[in-house]
């Protein structure tokens, strides 16, 4: 193979042209990267937080208030019940012979 100063010139051009392919690749590469991470956060941390702030958050609340309601309502009942039961006991003893 003949090496002569035309053959240099090319050799050099097509090293540079290749140097810059390569920091070109590189640097998408790397942009790619963090366009992937930004959308990885987005996408497993940042939206269901938001789902969850939008829209479980207020069903949260109010399965949790409604259920707070039923205890009240337990308890009630239960009262009520326990002076059902008093109330029931003052009945029959006025009307029990007493010894």
């Amino acid at each position: 193979m003949e090496v002569n100063d035309e053959t240099l010139t090319e050799l050099v051009r097509m090293t540079h042209e290749n140097n810059r392919m390569l920091h070109a690749m590189r640097r998408n590469a790397l942009w790619g990267g963090v366009i992937k991470f930004v959308l990885y956060v987005l996408v497993l941390v940042v939206a269901p937080l938001w789902l969850y702030a939008t829209y479980l958050a207020p069903i949260m609340e109010q399965m949790a208030a409604t259920y707070e309601q039923v205890q009240g309502t337990g308890a009630k009942a239960q009262a009520q019940f326990s002076d059902f039961q008093d109330l029931l006991k003052q009945f029959q003893s006025q009307f029990s012979p007493q010894e």
